[in-house]
């Protein structure tokens, strides 16, 4: 297994924006999450990619603990992240924010400019490679991301939001990428309000309410729970 994770809790002063999430996540499985905002979506990402310590539980990944570690390790182990508020370095180019992640990795530069050059192409933003990253649209930049966090061949990606607000051929481009990497091994958490859209991408969707998981299967069945759809879907199809 990927990664397990147990009984993992966070809380914030009196809020507890994670209750005992459990779950395990095979590689090359996209798992969609979804939930009505404050449900914990986004402190799952953070505490799973290390930005935040749980207060209580575990996070295995190929059965190493790997709770609590801060995020830079984690890369080093195979886990990368996407933003909801798109991070990328507007100043430096679209070619130089693709190796920030190689930095402090003992790379050779030729190849490590030749595997940027095809993510970017992979994603259609090689013609930009040279371009200020303050020069690509929204939807371009958040492509630059993605593609960045795939530099260091990563088994596992987060992903916070990465469709919102964004042109249809730029989600397009990407869930197309995602399904080649889930078929080479690679696996996803993906968050996103665009339902229909991730129920089509994912093989799995975990729906939380209150921090608490509610419902845990494939698209069909998490679609079709009346938990879910109270809690959730009926509401989500009016945003």
């Amino acid at each position: 297994m990927l990664l397990e994770v147990r009984t993992l809790t966070k809380t914030f002063g009196g809020i507890v924006a994670l209750d005992g999430v459990s779950f395990d996540l095979q590689a090359g499985t996209v798992l969609g999450v979804i939930g009505p905002n404050g449900s914990g979506k986004t402190t799952l990402l953070n505490t799973l990619n290390g930005v935040h310590a749980p207060d209580h539980g575990t996070v295995r990944l190929d059965g190493q603990p790997a709770a609590g570690l801060p995020p830079h390790r984690l890369a080093a182990l195979g886990v990368m992240r996407t933003f909801q508020n798109t991070r990328v370095f507007r100043t430096l180019t679209v070619l130089q924010n693709m190796l920030v992640p190689l930095l402090h990795r003992p790379v050779d530069p030729g190849a490590a400019r030749a595997r940027a050059l095809d993510l970017l192409a992979a994603v259609r933003l090689d013609r930009y490679a040279d371009l200020p990253a303050s020069q690509l649209s929204g939807g371009q930049q958040r492509l630059l991301e993605f593609a960045r966090a795939l530099m260091t061949a990563p088994r596992l990606v987060l992903m916070d939001e990465p469709f919102a607000g964004v042109h249809p051929e730029v989600t397009q481009v990407m869930t197309s990428r995602i399904d080649a990497l889930r078929r080479e091994g690679v696996a996803f958490i993906v968050v996103s309000h665009e339902i229909p859209m991730l129920m089509a991408l994912s093989q799995r969707i975990v729906c939380l309410h209150q921090g608490r998981i509610i419902a845990d299967g494939t698209p069909e069945s998490v679609r079709n729970d009346r938990a879910v759809i109270e809690a959730y879907l009926g509401h989500a199809t009016r945003t």
